[in-house]
């Protein structure tokens, strides 16, 4: 997917479409991911879908639960959908700064070369 440490620096523009191709993929995989706590909480806590939205947009952008869901299954969901929401964020992250980190190290290795 990326060029290699032999192979020269892309240019300003295709980096640029490299780092919105991936910020796309970041953004799909959060949508994916609020589309999954919506039915979750629609489905498990028993809320509406206004309420489920807000739930998992809180859960996922890190602010934490806005209330505990009435129902044993709900509350398992929360818990679960809690953590999975964490490691969506990291990836999310990963996706994003991974072109800028392979461009930083590849960048080392070109003035290594020269």
């Amino acid at each position: 997917m990326y060029e290699s440490k032999d192979q020269p620096l892309l240019s300003r523009i295709e980096f640029s479409w490299r780092l919105a191709s991936h910020a796309v993929i970041a953004v799909l995989v959060v949508i994916a991911s609020i589309a999954i706590g919506v039915l979750g909480f629609i489905y498990f806590a028993e809320m509406s879908w206004h309420d489920a939205v807000l739930h998992a947009v809180f859960l996922l952008g890190g602010l934490g639960a806005i209330s505990v869901p009435v129902t044993v299954s709900g509350k398992i969901f929360l818990a679960l959908y809690g953590l999975y929401a964490g490691l969506v964020f990291v990836t999310a992250l990963g996706i994003v700064f991974a072109p800028i980190a392979h461009r930083i190290l590849h960048r080392f290795h070109l003035d290594e070369q020269n």
